[in-house]
């Protein structure tokens, strides 16, 4: 290999690593985000890699009576175009973090129902991509 294929190829390796989600830096700002009375359950990752996947879905199970909150943590102040849908077990949708052409930084929702929920992210105008989010609940 000639010094241009070498320096051309580490070029493109560094990019790749640069263009990755590290979502998980996230975490540590996202928990302490959600709302006195709320505990901490689980992070879930947004990768959507770089723009190839237009969709993430989680499931969880959720209880009757209690009041479930999701926060979203991306690269800077807003969400970065990250938009958070809850839908109930039929695919139904409960709430989402885009009201009126604005992107919410949590949403929050009285679990009426126990059974499984589907937590989906999509993207509109994103540009990295990457995030994290944190759900917490109250009784």
């Amino acid at each position: 290999m000639n010094r241009f294929s070498i320096t051309l190829l580490l070029v493109f390796i560094v990019a790749g690593a640069y263009s990755q989600c590290n979502s998980e830096t996230y975490v540590s700002a996202c928990v302490p985000k959600l709302t006195d009375g709320f505990n901490f359950l689980k992070s879930y990752k947004i990768d959507g890699l770089g723009g190839q996947k237009d969709k993430i879905e989680y499931s969880y199970l959720f209880t009757k009576g209690t009041q479930y909150m999701i926060n979203l943590c991306a690269e800077g102040a807003d969400t970065d175009g990250i938009v958070v849908t809850l839908f109930d077990g039929a695919r139904n949708k409960i709430a989402s973090n885009f009201i009126n052409g604005k992107f919410l930084r949590q949403l929050t929702m009285q679990c009426n129902a126990t059974g499984i929920y589907y937590i989906q992210y999509t993207f509109s105008g994103s540009k990295n991509f990457c995030g994290v989010s944190a759900l917490g609940f109250k009784k």
